[in-house]
C-alpha cells in the first residue's frame, strides 16, 4: 500500500494539468496510516499545508486535532487527503474544472488505502464526493453506502472558527464516528 501511494504522489508530485500547478510551494499529497480504516478528505490545501506539505497544519488542522484528541482517535491511526492537491490562490474555492482535473489523484488514493470510513470535512468536499446538492448543515452527520465504503461529512474545522457556536454540532459528529468506527469504547492512544 505504502508503495503504490509513493508511486500516486510522484505522479501528483509532477501533474501541471491546471494552473495550481505553477503557484504551488509544494503538492500537498496525503498524511497517516496507509491501512487506515478511517480516511478524512477536505477540499484543499491553504497556505500552512503549501509551506508544509502536510494536511491539515493551520489554524483549522490544529482545531481538527483537538477534535481528534477530545474523542480518542489518534491522527496516525487515520490518512488525511483533500481533493485538490494544490493550494488554490488566496485559500478560495476549488473551481469545478480544477476538482475535476484533480480529483484523479483521491480516487487512486483511496483504491489503495480501502478504507471503511471516509468523512468529508466540510461542505465542499460532501459536494463532490456524496451527492452534488448536499447540505451540510441539515446532513452532516449522516452516513450514505458508496462502493465499498460508507461517507459522510461533518463542518469545516474553518467553519467552527469563524462560528465557534457550531462546536458543539462538531464534538457530537467526531464521538458519532469515534463509536461508528471504532466502536462505544475511545481507541487506544
Amino acid at each position: 500500500m505504502a508503495k503504490l501511494l509513493e508511486q500516486i504522489k510522484s505522479e501528483c508530485e509532477n501533474c501541471m494539468l491546471c494552473p495550481l500547478g505553477s503557484t504551488r510551494t509544494n503538492v500537498v499529497f496525503g498524511v497517516g496510516n496507509p491501512d487506515a480504516e478511517l480516511m478524512f478528505v477536505g477540499e484543499a490545501p491553504g497556505e500552512s499545508e503549501d509551506l508544509s506539505g502536510i494536511p491539515f497544519v493551520g489554524r483549522a488542522g490544529k482545531l481538527f486535532d483537538k477534535f481528534l484528541v477530545a474523542v480518542g482517535i489518534d491522527r496516525d491511526d487515520v490518512y488525511i487527503a483533500n481533493i485538490l492537491k494544490c493550494r488554490p490562490p488566496q485559500n478560495r474555492d476549488p473551481k469545478p474544472e480544477e476538482e475535476d482535473l484533480c480529483i484523479k489523484y483521491l480516487d487512486e488514493q483511496i483504491e489503495a488505502i480501502k478504507p471503511k470510513y471516509i468523512v468529508c470535512l466540510g461542505r465542499i468536499a460532501a459536494m463532490r464526493l456524496i451527492k452534488e446538492d448536499f447540505k451540510i448543515m441539515s446532513e452532516h452527520g449522516t452516513w450514505y453506502k458508496k462502493d465499498n465504503y460508507e461517507i459522510c461529512a461533518v463542518l469545516h474545522p474553518s467553519a467552527i472558527l469563524r462560528d465557534p457556536r457550531k462546536n458543539e454540532l462538531m464534538l457530537k459528529d467526531m464521538i458519532d464516528i469515534r463509536d461508528k468506527v471504532y466502536g462505544q469504547e475511545k481507541p487506544r492512544l
